[in-house]
């Protein structure tokens, strides 16, 4: 799985970690229901997760609609705002679980985040 954060919001680690979270949880929940033996081989083999940044909301909606294209499970994250940023901004995605070179294929030209 690869969480993918947007790098033009400045949002706190906490607020972060937990978008990240809620990406990861959904695209678990996502995939339990359409590839259950995705979600069991990638939680059986460490349940990798790798957390990457791309520069705008523009480059995180190419991303999705890409992941989409290839039939990976992928889900974006909009949140609620009942803390740091408006209701609806969207903050991350994450990708997977799947089969590792295709994620790879996609995000392994992203910098990761520091």
């Amino acid at each position: 799985m690869v969480i993918v954060a947007r790098a033009d919001l400045s949002l706190s680690k906490g607020k972060f970690a937990a978008q990240a979270a809620h990406a990861a949880v959904k695209c678990a929940l996502t995939a339990k229901r359409v590839a259950p033996r995705l979600l069991e081989n990638w939680n059986t083999s460490g349940a990798r997760k790798i957390v990457c940044v791309v520069s705008n909301l523009d480059a995180l909606k190419r991303l999705y609609g890409e992941a989409r294209a290839m039939e990976l499970v992928t889900e974006m994250i909009t949140d609620a705002g009942h803390t740091e940023i408006p209701a609806g901004t969207v903050t991350c995605l994450a990708i997977g679980p799947g089969p590792r070179q295709d994620i790879d294929a996609l995000t392994s030209s992203l910098p990761l985040m520091k």
